[in-house]
C-alpha cells in the first residue's frame, strides 16, 4: 500500500511485517510487547474514545512523557487518524512555556506520562481556557487515567466513523505543531503536515544501511531520546515502514542496563551522549592500572592512526580490535549496525575513533522545520567532518553570506500564528533560511561551519564563528560545555563549564587539593592553569583573530534546568551570558 498519512505507516505495517514485538516498554521490571495486531486495535480504540469526547479534525492534542513509551505511540496514531493535530511536548521546559504552548496552540487535552509532569500541568491548567482535561498514562491516585479514554471507545460500533473521517485526510493536511526550543524568546510552533514528514522518511529510506545475515523485519531499534523531538520521531516512523520493532529505553540512567537486554541494531544519538560514553571508556582504561591501562592506551594509539576507515587490516589494528575494541561493541550489546547522530555537531576525532572501533556513525544535519533531515551521511557515501550528501527530494542553495537555504516536501507549511515570522523565514524565491553556514564541497558534500546568527565581530572588524572553537575544545576531557564570547570585543574569550567528574579524578591523581563541589573547584588556580593549557592547544590551530585570548570556569553544571541549555542541549548565549556577566566582566577587565 502506498503511504501518504502518517497513520498508513501502522496500517501498512499489519499489513507488510505483522509481529509480536512492534513496540516493547519495559514496566516493573518486564519488557511489555505490543504486537502489530494490538497497536492498531488499540489505536482504533482510542480514536473511537476521542469522538466520545467530542474531538473534531483540526483540534489540538498535548502529549507529554518523560521517556517514549507504547502509550504515546498509541496515543499518536489515534490522534492522527481522526484528523486532530498532535502537539508534542518537552518534559523539561519551564511552566511558563507549558502556559504559552497550550494557549497558543489551543489545547483540548492533554496525555502525561507520570505524576511529575501532572503537577506540571496542573500548575497552569486554570490558565488555559481551551483545555477541557488531563489524562495520565501511569497510575495515579485522584488523576484521570487514558484508560478511560480507551474504556469509551471499546465499542467498535463507531469504527466506521473513525474510517470516514481518516479517508478524508489528505497528506496536505497538518500532523502536528512542534514548538521549537528557542535559544531566545517565546518558542514558536512549526506546523508539519503528513506529507512533510512521510517526503523525509521516503528521502531518508535509502541512507539506513542494510544488515547483514538477514532482513530489516528481523532489526530492533532501541529508541532513547525524546520523541517530541522531530528527529528521534521521524526515525520512530521510518523503523515502522522497515518493519522494525521499536524497544523504548526507560531512561538516560538505565541505557547501558537496556542496551544489553534489547542487544539493538540501530540507536539514535546526540554528540553529548557519544561525548560522555568515550570519556566513561577511557576513564575505566586509563583507570585499571597496570599491563591492562597500557594495552588499553597502545589500542587508543592504533585507533587514532589508522588512516581510513572500515574493518582492522594490519596486524596491530586486529590485535587492538580483539583486546579492547570489541568489549567496546560489546557494550553496545554487540549487533549495532549503525548508530544515527543528529541535533548538534560531532566532533570528528570522536567520529573517526568510533569508526575505526568498527562503531559505523551517520552523522546528519536538519532541523525541526525540515521535518528533519537535509543531508546525512551513509555507508555508501561518507566524509566524517561533513554531514553527508543532500536527500535526494531536497534543494540546496548556499545564499551569497553563506547561510544554506532549502526547497522541498519536507519544508514546513510556517510558524502556527506568526505569519510575520513566517515571511522573513523564507526568501523571495521561497527557500527556507536555515540559519546555518555551510558549503557543499566538489564531491558534494554537505559542511556546515556556524550559526549565522552566533557568529560576531570583534571590535577589530574580525568576525568569529564560535562553533567551530566549541567543538575544538569539547574534544577536551576537561571541558564538558563552552561558550566563546567577544561580541563587540577587542578579543574572543570563553566561559568554560569543566567536567568536574574528570576533573576531581585528575586532582586525586596528582594529589591535588582543588576543592569538592563545582562551586569550589571553579575557583580553583590549579584547575584553570589546566584548562589554560588544553586552550593553548586549540588556539594553535586557530587564527589569530580567533584565538581564545582568557577564560572563566562556570560555578555550576549547565543544564536544561538550570536555564543555561535548550532541552535539545544547545547553548542558550543570552541567558549564559546574563547569568554569568561578572566572569564576562572579569575577562575583559570591568
Amino acid at each position: 500500500m502506498t503511504i501518504k498519512r502518517l497513520f498508513d505507516i501502522a496500517t501498512n505495517a499489519l499489513e507488510k511485517f505483522p509481529k509480536d514485538d512492534m513496540f516493547a516498554t519495559k514496566h516493573q521490571g518486564k519488557w511489555i510487547k505490543t504486537s502489530t495486531l494490538q497497536f492498531v486495535n488499540m489505536g482504533n480504540q482510542f480514536s473511537r474514545g476521542l469522538l466520545k469526547l467530542g474531538i473534531k479534525p483540526g483540534d489540538k492534542i498535548a502529549l507529554i512523557t518523560s521517556a517514549t513509551r507504547t502509550e504515546w505511540a498509541v496515543a499518536d496514531f489515534g490522534i492522527l487518524q481522526i484528523g486532530a493535530v498532535t502537539v508534542p511536548v518537552y518534559p523539561t521546559i519551564s511552566s511558563a512555556d507549558y502556559e504559552f504552548i497550550f494557549n497558543n496552540a489551543e489545547v483540548k487535552y492533554c496525555f502525561v506520562s507520570d505524576v511529575l509532569l501532572l503537577d506540571k500541568v496542573n500548575e497552569i491548567r486554570e490558565k488555559v481556557s481551551s483545555l477541557q482535561g488531563v489524562f495520565t498514562f501511569d497510575d495515579i491516585d485522584g488523576a484521570a487515567n487514558w484508560q478511560e479514554v480507551l474504556d469509551l471507545g471499546e465499542d467498535d460500533a463507531t469504527q466506521n466513523e473513525v474510517d470516514d473521517l481518516s479517508r478524508a485526510i489528505s497528506a496536505d493536511d497538518m500532523a502536528t505543531i512542534i514548538y521549537t526550543s528557542g535559544t531566545t524568546g517565546k518558542p514558536k510552533g512549526v506546523m508539519l503536515t503528513h506529507n512533510n514528514i512521510v517526503a523525509n522518511i521516503q528521502g531518508s529510506d535509502e541512507r539506513i544501511p542494510m544488515i547483514r545475515n538477514f532482513d530489516y523485519k528481523d532489526a530492533r531499534a532501541l529508541s532513547f531520546l525524546p520523541i517530541c523531538h522531530i528527529f528521534e520521531r521521524m526515525l520512530f516512523y521510518l523503523y515502522q515502514t522497515k518493519g522494525f520493532s521499536i524497544y523504548f529505553a526507560e531512561s538516560i540512567d538505565k541505557m547501558g542496563e537496556n542496551i544489553k537486554e534489547v542487544r539493538p541494531h540501530y540507536m539514535t544519538v546526540v554528540p553529548r551522549l557519544l561525548e560522555k560514553v568515550y570519556d566513561k571508556i577511557y576513564e575505566k582504561g586509563v583507570s585499571s592500572g597496570g599491563l591492562k591501562a597500557k594495552i588499553f592506551l597502545w589500542a587508543m594509539k592504533v585507533n587514532e592512526t589508522k588512516k581510513g576507515i572500515g574493518k582492522p587490516s594490519t596486524l596491530s589494528e586486529i590485535i587492538a580490535d580483539k583486546l579492547v575494541f570489541r568489549k567496546w561493541r560489546e557494550g553496545l550489546g554487540g549487533e549495532i549496525v549503525t548508530l544515527v547522530s543528529g541535533s548538534a555537531a560531532l566532533s570528528p576525532r570522536l567520529n573517526h575513533i568510533f569508526q575505526n572501533a568498527g562503531i559505523p556513525v551517520l552523522e546528519g544535519y536538519g532541523l525541526t522545520e525540515t521535518s528533519p533531515v537535509i543531508s546525512v551521511n551513509s555507508f555508501k557515501h561518507m566524509r566524517i567532518g561533513t554531514v553527508g550528501h543532500p536527500l535526494k527530494n531536497v534543494q540546496i542553495k548556499i545564499q551569497e553570506d553563506g547561510e544554506i537555504t532549502v526547497k522541498g516536501p519536507s519544508i514546513f507549511q510556517g510558524y502556527f500564528k506568526n505569519e510575520e515570522t513566517t515571511r522573513e523565514a523564507f526568501t523571495e524565491d521561497g527557500y527556507f533560511k536555515t540559519g546555518d553556514i555551510g558549503h557543499i564541497d566538489e564531491d558534494g558534500y554537505l559542511k556546515i561551519t556556524d550559526r549565522k546568527k552566533e557568529m560576531f565581530k570583534t571590535s577589530g572588524g574580525k568576525y568569529v564563528a564560535p562553533q567551530i572553537i566549541e567543538n575544538l575544545a569539547k574534544a577536551s576531557k576537561f571541558i564538558e560545555q563552552i561558550m566563546v564570547v567577544g561580541d563587540g570585543e577587542k578579543m574572543p574569550c570563553a566561559i568554560v563549564q569543566p567536567d568536574y567528574h574528570f576533573a576531581g579524578n585528575w586532582a586525586a591523581i596528582h594529589h591535588l587539593n582543588i576543592g569538592k563541589t563545582p562551586a569550589e573547584m571553579s575557583g580553583s588556580p590549579e584547575l584553570k592553569a589546566r584548562i589554560e593549557q588544553e586552550i593553548g592547544k586549540i588556539n594553535r590551530e586557530l587564527g589569530n583573530w580567533e584565538q581564545i585570548k582568557k577564560i572563566e570556569l562556570s560555578p555550576e553544571i549547565w543544564s536544561i534546568e538550570g536555564g543555561e541549555l535548550t532541552p535539545t542541549l544547545k547553548l542558550k548565549r543570552k541567558a549564559i551570558k546574563e547569568k554569568y556577566i561578572n566572569l564576562y566582566n572579569a575577562m575583559y577587565g570591568r
